[in-house]
């Protein structure tokens, strides 16, 4: 193959990419360690001024092979591999067999990401046991050490049992794994490394700490129902079951979706029979509290052919993984014994490219948090902390010894050793009617995430030739995501999980009785998942956000409102009735450094308060400081690199904001508003680790102002918040709001509020855990971004 070229051939009219800072990713720094973050933040301040033309000066090309791409420096590891690197670093590696190319997959991902793939490995166990109170992501980045136990080891290690048992396919991902596994201890022995050799578990718990944050969704039902306990307790026990729906935003038909009609999961009950509710503030929680969030940080806009200028569709789409250095994904082009694909993997896993494209057809994901992972509280028999009820007799806790946790300098080892039952772990410990219960977790994939490699390899060897076969192939995948495809003809979208079908006796939002009645009886078939190939709209829209009508959130998803997100992709999207790569990329940038809570709430706050009297002539100077920003386009933009947001409408809406939340939703909520908080933050500065204004309270205002101002609502709240249903009330509440913000700017930056500024330094990018010191400005953009379109496929 000369040059590395495509095996396949290569059908992509145009393909971009870029992945910030850079391919590099050593202790000693490079020109490929930043090279691409100057690409990524140069596309920032352009807004949605891009076009076809301009695409090379924020992307890189994306070509299978080097595509005229100038060789750097060539490797042969061993007889049957070559790895050759373009001027961006990027490793294209090709091979006479599969096995040479999964080799050359794991040696180039050691050489460029040793360091990161040392941070998990330890982690990954921990993910891979949701061990209660560990963030195994926080602690990767710690940079601590762990030990595991045999028993660990023994527990992962059965992992690959699925995996053969998956028939032939199964068998391959194995031999795949193992060459991958032996390049990446090649690499460290021809490097001098004196670390431990990578083995099959480290692939194990890699792979389980993907799906531990990026790929489930639940489990926060015990925190949830507290709150709802304390809402019964102010309001009585419909008032507040009333109140807390509301704010459950369990199936708001105002919700923006990504895919036609209606795929029913996680409806409420009628009888709720199978679970309890938390006594309020009952709830201990073992070890540092919750373990690993979830992070929604990514989009898609998919353009199907008829809203194309050249007739093909057109994908802009990536994960947000958030900003590292070393990246916490790198690129790779693998070619040869099938392979034929390129894009962006993960290290310890990266034996296939996890999202990028393949001869014909690109794909790509967000997290979409579907309901993996219910708490149950068990009974405990006779004062023991260790013994519970089920199926009519008392059990003994199973004790994990899980392996030991290096301390840092001066501080002592811990060993870390946890209580499950049948269910899973046990987090924590509550009360229900004062009678102390155990919490534990069940996640439905846990010890089940290396089952989901098969469909990477699908993708990389090219075995998806249609749409069709894409969400097939999707409908293995058991970690939840929402998959993307577009090629030259049609674009995709399926929500994939493990998703378990609860008996009727039970609300997916609440904690489930874990007497052995109301176990899951199964798992939601693929037709029942949503799905859709060609929308009548012509147009894929996700940012994380609902993905189908009658999709319920899970239960640690309160944020599908009628004030989302991918609103503002929308916006962007829908301002040209067709679209050329350019304009699609210049949209998602302009949704990108977009205030949200500007351009969807600034307007109806506005004509809310003016149904009384500015109470100062400051709070007034203020509210028409925020309707100026809101008509000059909502941008957070610091374009003069002055260190400050450009329009002082920024500034306001930053110190408003907590506030007006508290105005609107205290006449109800009273000092629960905290608690409500502690569930669904109010607010999230920008650039929040990349995940701007996906959590907050702003379909809450919004649904209950417009219905207070007599607009139409769909789905209306049962409750009536701002000034409990007072136009008057309400109105001299967000007043009062917004003169204490104004007020709080004035004594900080004098008098005249056309000179009060937001900095913008804190929303600059940062690259944790700071090695690197470069930034870029604050942008909420994928970590790993594909531009991308085909004007042919192979024969159907």
């Amino acid at each position: 193959m000369p040059g590395g070229a495509a095996i396949g051939g290569d059908y992509a009219a145009q393909a971009w990419n870029v992945l910030p800072p850079g391919q590099a990713g050593g202790v000693s720094f490079t020109r490929n360690s930043t090279d691409q973050a100057k690409l990524y933040d140069a596309l920032t301040p352009l807004r949605d001024r891009v076009t076809d033309a301009t695409l090379g000066r924020f992307f890189k090309r994306a070509t299978l092979g080097l595509g005229g791409e100038r060789v750097v420096r060539t490797e042969r590891p061993r007889p049957g591999v070559v790895i050759r690197r373009d001027r961006w670093g990027v490793p294209h590696v090709t091979g006479r067999t599969r096995a040479d190319v999964t080799f050359g997959a794991g040696w180039a991902t050691a050489q460029d990401r040793q360091l990161i793939m040392e941070l998990l490995r330890g982690p990954g166990r921990i993910a891979a046991l949701d061990v209660p109170g560990i963030d195994a992501f926080a602690l990767a980045l710690s940079g601590r050490t762990f030990e595991p136990s045999e028993q660990t080891e023994r527990a992962l290690l059965r992992q690959y049992g699925l995996l053969a048992a998956r028939g032939p396919k199964g068998r391959q991902a194995i031999k795949d794994i193992d060459s991958y596994i032996t390049g990446i201890n090649a690499y460290y022995r021809s490097a001098g490394f004196p670390l431990k050799p990578w083995t099959r578990v480290d692939v194990v718990a890699v792979a389980a700490l993907l799906g531990a944050v990026f790929g489930a969704g639940g489990g926060d039902e015990a925190r949830r129902s507290e709150l709802l306990a304390a809402l019964q307790r102010r309001l009585g026990g419909e008032g507040g079951r009333r109140v807390w729906e509301d704010l459950r935003q369990r199936d708001d038909p105002e919700a923006r979706v990504s895919v036609p009609g209606r795929f029913p999961y996680g409806e409420r009950p009628v009888d709720e029979s199978g679970n309890v509710v938390l006594d309020s503030r009952s709830l201990r929680l073992l070890g540092a509290g919750r373990a690993t969030s979830r992070l929604p940080m990514s989009n898609a806009v998919l353009i199907g052919a008829a809203r194309s200028r050249t007739g093909h569709p057109l994908l802009v789409a990536g994960p947000q993984v958030g900003h590292y250095y070393p990246g916490i994904l790198l690129e790779l082009d693998l070619q040869g014994g099938g392979f034929d694909a390129r894009g962006a993997s993960f290290p310890g896993i990266s034996f296939a490219v996890l999202l990028g494209r393949g001869v014909d057809f690109a794909w790509s994901a967000t997290s979409a948090g579907s309901d993996l992972i219910d708490q149950y509280a068990e009974t405990l028999c006779g004062g023991s902390d260790t013994r519970y009820l089920y199926d009519g007799r008392c059990r003994e806790m199973t004790t994990v010894d899980a392996g030991v946790l290096k301390g840092r300098p001066g501080e002592a080892d811990r060993r870390i050793v946890f209580q499950q039952t049948v269910h899973g772990p046990v987090s924590g410990y509550a009360a229900v009617e004062g009678r102390r219960v155990a919490i534990s977790s069940r996640r439905s994939t846990r010890g089940r995430e290396l089952v989901s490699s098969l469909f990477f390899l699908d993708l990389s060897t090219n075995a998806v030739r249609s749409a069709r076969d894409f969400v097939r192939a999707a409908a293995g995948m058991e970690l939840t995501f929402n998959w993307f495809y577009a090629d030259d003809r049609d674009i995709a979208q399926f929500t994939s999980g493990r998703l378990p079908v609860r008996p009727p006796t039970v609300d997916p939002g609440l904690p489930t009785k874990g007497d052995g009645a109301h176990e899951w009886r199964g798992f939601v078939p693929a037709a029942a998942h949503a799905q859709s190939i060609n929308p009548r709209s012509g147009l894929i829209l996700n940012w994380n956000n609902k993905p189908a009508r009658g999709y319920a959130g899970s239960d640690s998803e309160w944020t599908w409102g009628s004030v989302q997100r991918v609103d503002l992709l929308w916006d962007a999207v829908l301002r040209r009735s067709k679209h050329t790569l350019g304009s699609a990329v210049g949209a998602v940038n302009l949704a990108a450094t977009t205030d949200l809570r500007s351009v969807r709430l600034v307007p109806l706050l506005a004509e809310a308060m003016r149904r009384t009297a500015a109470p100062t002539p400051r709070a007034a100077a203020a509210l028409q400081a925020l309707e100026d920003w809101r008509n000059a386009g909502s941008s957070r933009l610091d374009a003069d690199l002055d260190g400050w947001i450009d329009h002082p409408g920024a500034a306001v809406i930053d110190a408003a904001w907590s506030r007006l939340a508290d105005a609107a939703l205290g006449p109800v909520l009273g000092p629960l508003v905290d608690q409500l908080g502690a569930v669904v933050s109010r607010d999230q500065p920008f650039n929040a680790g990349g995940s701007s204004f996906y959590e907050g309270w702003w379909s809450y205002i919004d649904k209950d102002l417009r219905l207070l101002l007599g607009k139409p609502v769909r789905g209306p709240y049962m409750t009536r918040f701002c000034g409990a249903g007072d136009a008057g009330a309400c109105s001299r509440a967000l007043w009062s709001a917004l003169d204490a913000a104004a007020a709080e700017l004035e004594a900080e930056q004098g008098a005249v509020p056309s000179a009060w500024r937001a900095s913008a330094l804190p929303e600059r990018i940062r690259f944790a855990p700071g090695l690197l010191t470069d930034t870029m400005r604050g942008t909420n953009r994928p970590t790993f971004q594909q531009a991308i379109t085909f004007d042919g496929h192979r024969p159907r």
